[in-house]
């Protein structure tokens, strides 16, 4: 056989390899394009329209439990990138009565997401007379609110504090040195761009009253679904529940004809 013949016997017998070649190359590409897009819609979604979380305290207690899963919506209300502290407040902004997840302002603690209820929006005033809230000297409607027996006379539920009252020694310092400018009438003025949160299990949690205001660019987004397995008022499991009853969650801002606040049934239990 001549030199000639033998070159083209072996670039025919390269052609399949060079073909097998390619054709692996396209499914690593293919492969790594297909995850390129799954990631990237990871971070979209995570970033501006739900998250994930997990209540780690029995601060809100009986609203939302320790250990259960929540579904959180942020959009309209902060978009960032996720595993990382950049972020931007969007348009939609608290309304009272809201259950709303939130970075606390304690940088000691590396600004941890908290979750309780919105109480004071930018403009109202505040003042707690043994358990009973006023806003704008007006009953606060809080069905959802949990006390325990005789805990009127607790530091937590005279507010703003006195210097008999005690609480002053359980405030941050830097709360403690700032809260009297925000005082007016024996009541808390809630300053601009910013928002006083409580938790609904009032006696067993670390709130607004000790740490002060959140401002606005901390907020994160509001609870939408618990997909904890437990039963409402009707026996149905909250998986089974409809989403509208979960919804609810969003509506703590109503004010009535008769001028007190009131509020949506709160998330079954």
């Amino acid at each position: 056989m001549s030199a000639e013949a033998e070159e083209v016997l072996a670039a025919d017998d390269a052609r399949p390899v060079k073909r097998d070649q390619a054709t692996m190359s396209d499914k690593v590409w293919r492969e790594v394009l297909s995850w390129f897009w799954v990631i990237l819609a990871f971070l979209f979604i995570e970033g501006t329209l739900v998250q994930a979380r997990v209540i780690p305290s029995g601060s809100m207690e009986k609203t939302v439990l320790i250990g259960d899963h929540l579904i959180v919506s942020r959009f309209g209300y902060d978009a960032g990138i996720p595993f990382t502290n950049w972020h931007v407040p969007l348009w939609r902004n608290p309304k009272r009565q809201q259950i709303i997840v939130f970075r606390a302002p304690l940088p000691e603690q590396g600004f941890p997401d908290f979750i309780k209820r919105v109480i004071g929006v930018p403009g109202d005033r505040i003042k707690i007379v043994g358990e009973q809230v006023y806003v704008d000297g007006t009953l606060l409607d809080e069905p959802y609110a949990v006390r325990l027996p005789n805990s009127f006379d607790q530091p937590g539920e005279k507010f703003p504090p006195t210097a008999e009252s005690g609480m002053y020694g359980r405030l941050r310092p830097e709360w403690a040195a700032e809260l009297s400018k925000h005082v007016v009438n024996g009541e808390l003025v809630v300053p601009p761009g910013e928002y006083f949160m409580m938790g609904d299990n009032r006696d067993n949690s670390y709130d607004s009253r000790y740490w002060g205001f959140v401002p606005r660019e901390n907020i994160i987004g509001t609870p939408v679904r618990n997909l904890s397995e437990r039963r409402d008022s009707s026996g149905r499991s909250a998986l089974e529940a409809p989403v509208s009853h979960f919804l609810d969650l969003l509506s703590y801002s109503v004010p009535s004809e008769s001028g007190l606040l009131s509020c949506a049934t709160p998330m079954p239990e």
